[in-house]
């Protein structure tokens, strides 16, 4: 079962005056098929600099893992163990594309783990609750609850081996590919 994700977001409103427009769980919850990862999308922007103005609900939008060209998303995952994880992702790899980007990003020739995948961007990662390995096409690190990776367009893969959830929050801003 997914955990909720209380999501608060200011605007202004017609006086210009700060308010707040959203408080509540974010409804824009996505996963595969059980045992994948559950994703919780909170925000995105569509440019930089980034337009504040208006007041509709910037992530009212089907799931796709990279954010929109010139723009960022933030969105928290919650990571299964693998040892429900592994399953969803081979049952995944079977389904035709979703146009979600998942399939571009892919990289199913990485033996080291299911889940590799790369996308142009940069991605600051906030491990929340749990714990869960950093992997690399070339190494591994465990990260812990408080700690932060720098994610900079690297092939890489999530793997939770506990037996309780990873939680981490993600920052995925647009960036040149490699």
């Amino acid at each position: 079962m997914a955990k909720s994700v209380r999501r608060v977001v200011t605007g202004h409103d017609v006086d210009g005056r700060s308010t707040f427009l959203i408080d509540g769980p974010t409804p824009h919850v996505f996963s595969r098929s059980k045992g994948s990862a559950i994703v919780h999308e909170l925000w995105e922007t569509t440019r930089t600099p980034a337009d504040n103005r208006g007041n509709s609900d910037a992530i009212a939008r089907g799931h796709r893992l990279p954010p929109p060209k010139g723009g960022s998303v933030f969105r928290v995952i919650e990571y299964p163990p693998d040892s429900e994880r592994l399953a969803a992702i081979a049952h995944e790899e079977k389904l035709p594309d979703d146009g979600s980007g998942r399939a571009a990003a892919t990289d199913r020739n990485n033996p080291r783990h299911p889940g590799f995948h790369k996308t142009a961007t940069i991605d600051y990662a906030i491990v929340l609750s749990g714990e869960i390995f950093a992997m690399m096409d070339d190494g591994e690190v465990l990260l812990q609850a408080g700690d932060v990776l720098v994610q900079r367009g690297t092939n890489h893969a999530w793997s939770n081996r506990t037996n309780e959830p990873a939680v981490v929050a993600f920052v995925l801003i647009d960036a040149e590919p490699v």
